[in-house]
Formats: C-alpha cells, sequence, structure tokens
C-alpha cells in the first residue's frame, strides 16, 4: 500500500486497514508486539539506530509495531501528518501542552472543559510558571483581549463536557495564529468521525481514545495528532523522555476498535437524536442540549464545522440534585457511570463526579446545576432506551408528588 491509495480512501476503508504492517507470517489481524526491546544485527546497527540514522525499533516505551500501526491509523483518519499514543486521554493533554511550554509563557483556554483538563491549565500549569487565563470559549472577543505577547496556546474543546455548547474552531484558530500561538483541540465528544479541527485550522487534536475510539469499556489510552514540523521540535522528545506511553496491547485493543468507529458512532448518534426529542417532550425535563437540536444557541456553528450531532445529550431536570439521583436510580437498562462512548449506554450526574473539584460558583457559571445529567447513548435499542428514560423520569416526578 502506498501513502497515495492511502489517501483516495474513504474513512471506514482507512479504519479497517490504514497502517497495517503485516509480519512474515502474512496474519489477518493486526499483529500484538508484547515486547518491551529489540535486539539488532550488529553493535554498529545499534548505534544507528540511535543516531536516527537507520529505521526501527529501539525500545517500546519510544516506539512499538503495534502502537505504529494504531498511530498511522489514526493520522489517515484524522487528515494529520503524525500522531503519537498515549497511555490515557489525560496523558495525551498533558503531553500536548506541556511539551511546548515553558516558564513564563501563558495559556489562554476556554472555562468550559472536564474537570482534569482545567486541573492542567488551572493548577498544574502555574506550578511550573506558565500563567493562564480561563475565557468563555463562545466569546471570541474574550479570546483576543486575553492574548498576550507570551501566549503560546490556546485550549478549548467543543462540544464541552457536560453541557456540550460548542466553540467556532476556525475563528478561535486565527485569534490564536494571530497571536503567535498554537490552537490546541479535545475533540473527543465530536469524533474523528463528525468533526476535523485540524481542517479548521487547529495545530493540535487530542483524543481520549478510552472513549469511542475502544468503544467498549475494555482499556485506556489517548493520542496526540500534529504536524511532523511539531513532532519533531517538541511532542517527540517529551514522549520518549517522560514515558506516557500506550501499552502494546492496549493499542492493538485500539486498533480492532477503531475498524467500527463509523458504524458504532453512527448508530449511537442517530439513537441520541431520538432520545433529545424525546426528552424535550418530557414534562419532568426542564431542559435538554444536544449539538443536532436546531434549538441548540451554536446551531449555526455546528452546521459549518460539525457533519452530524454528538453521541451525548444532557438534559436537565426538574427538582435538582434529588430528582436528578432520582432519575438515574431508577434507571434499569442505562447504567450509572461516568466514562462515556461505550456501547452500554451511561449517565453520570457531573456536579457530583466529572467537575465536583470546582467551585460552586464555577459550576453555575458552565450552567453545571444540581439537576443536570450527562447521558452517552450506547447501541440498545433506541425505543428501549426512550423507555427506560421515560420511565425513570416518571418514577421520579411520581416520588416527588407523593412526598
Amino acid at each position: 500500500m502506498t501513502a497515495d491509495s492511502n489517501q483516495r480512501w474513504h474513512p471506514d476503508t482507512a479504519l479497517v486497514h490504514g497502517g497495517t504492517l503485516r509480519s512474515p507470517f502474512g496474519e489477518t489481524s493486526e499483529a500484538l508486539f508484547l515486547t518491551q526491546g529489540y535486539v539488532y544485527d550488529s553493535a554498529e546497527q545499534a548505534e544507528a539506530r540511535f543516531l536516527n540514522l537507520e529505521p526501527g525499533y529501539q525500545y517500546s516505551r519510544f516506539s512499538n509495531p503495534t502502537v505504529t500501526m494504531f498511530e498511522e491509523r489514526m493520522a489517515l483518519m484524522e487528515g494529520a501528518e503524525v500522531a503519537r499514543a498515549t497511555a490515557t486521554g489525560m496523558a495525551a493533554v498533558t503531553a500536548a501542552m506541556l511539551c511546548q511550554l515553558s516558564a513564563g509563557d501563558h495559556v489562554v483556554a476556554a472555562k468550559a472543559l472536564f474537570g482534569s483538563c482545567r486541573y492542567v491549565v488551572e493548577d498544574l500549569c502555574p506550578r511550573f510558571g506558565i500563567a493562564c487565563t480561563l475565557v468563555d470559549g463562545r466569546d471570541l472577543d474574550a479570546w483576543k483581549a486575553a492574548a498576550r505577547p507570551e501566549t503560546k496556546v490556546f485550549f478549548l474543546e467543543s462540544p464541552t463536557n457536560p453541557t456540550l455548547e460548542v466553540v467556532d474552531i476556525e475563528a478561535v484558530a486565527a485569534i490564536a495564529h494571530a497571536a503567535g500561538a498554537r490552537l490546541v483541540v479535545d475533540n473527543v465528544f465530536a469524533t474523528p468521525i463528525w468533526q476535523k479541527p485540524l481542517t479548521l485550522g487547529a495545530d493540535v487534536v487530542v483524543y481520549s481514545a478510552t472513549k469511542h475510539i475502544d468503544g467498549q469499556g475494555r482499556c485506556l489510552g489517548g493520542v496526540v495528532l500534529c504536524s511532523k514540523d511539531f513532532l519533531d521540535k517538541h511532542l517527540q522528545v517529551f514522549i520518549r523522555q517522560t514515558g506516557p506511553s500506550i501499552s502494546p496491547f492496549n493499542a492493538w485493543v485500539l486498533l480492532k476498535g477503531l475498524e467500527t468507529l463509523s458504524v458504532r458512532v453512527e448508530r449511537q448518534t442517530a439513537t441520541a437524536e431520538a432520545i433529545a426529542r424525546a426528552l424535550k417532550a418530557h414534562p419532568a425535563v426542564a431542559k435538554v442540549i444536544y449539538p443536532g437540536d436546531p434549538d441548540h444557541p451554536q446551531a449555526d456553528i455546528i452546521a459549518r464545522q460539525m457533519q452530524r450531532g454528538s453521541t451525548l445529550v444532557a438534559f436537565e431536570v426538574k427538582g435538582g440534585k434529588p430528582a436528578a439521583f432520582r432519575t438515574a436510580n431508577a434507571l434499569r437498562i442505562v447504567k450509572i457511570s461516568n466514562n462515556l462512548g461505550d456501547a452500554k449506554s451511561l449517565i453520570t450526574h457531573p456536579s457530583t463526579t466529572t467537575h465536583q473539584r470546582l467551585s460552586e460558583d464555577a459550576r453555575q457559571e458552565l450552567g453545571i446545576n444540581a439537576g443536570l445529567l450527562r447521558l452517552s447513548v450506547g447501541l440498545e435499542h433506541v425505543d428501549d432506551l426512550i423507555a427506560d428514560l421515560t420511565a425513570a423520569l416518571d418514577a421520579s416526578a411520581a416520588r416527588a408528588a407523593a412526598e
């Protein structure tokens, strides 16, 4: 296979065949190379490998054939020049940020971030002399106003976790570049199926591969996608020396997940669209947020930068935390879990789980109210899921009325 032929493939084909390396045994499934190190034909060859004068593997903290296949397949799918896999999604975020930052630099980030991502920019970076400014990601003037001469990185996720706000990636990328900064985008909620941040001007894209890419609750993983120049100047040495490396076994599992990614995401998205409509009609629901909804506040931006909505639905139940807990506890098919992107439908209460470390004022500013629930739609039948959610909401409302 040549690079040119790979680039002509549709995404579904690339997700099955991209980056495949076959051993002399001619295996159909990708080989799993469970090895820490590699042997050399001679001392001269070892020297050449470490001087990067000869291609090949040296140590699985640096690279591994199974991991290479996953990285190349992700790069092909995303339209990136290169990719580097990491042990977790947060390892990908941390590596993508810290590899290019030094004391005295400045980061501008959207306020609406996953709790651990806010920790990296709000708590971790300042420990090392890297200042940060948090802005309303929807406000383009706020991005412009926050930029300084020492600003090196803009960081955002879109759609956001958990309120599914959407940020204009193309506009923010233009602001970042005008300020001499790079834009890093966490694309987990949109998935590479529905949104391509690199085509919108982003410089680096990160994923928690634990989510939709695995898609079946089996293992952890992350990936950073970027240019060859960024890899050579910043990311490669950081990963090599600090070691946030993915295990070959996890990379193999993720390769298997990529084969069905488009099928799963398309089905989950269609189901999420139907669930959002059903929830909007339920009297116990105060608010529904879904990127595929024409009533979404950023519907015009969504139409420009996303092919379809997310597999996630956020909804606020009337009655606050007690009603949210009653609803979640009454579900029979949907399981309570802070994970997402799984074949199983999962629900979480963000203000007491993923975003509990934020102050109450910060949660209210982001719209993370006590009645908010985040639903990750799985592969169950749409009618069964709607019936389960409706029954739980009905039971919660009935109990509240009885009390």
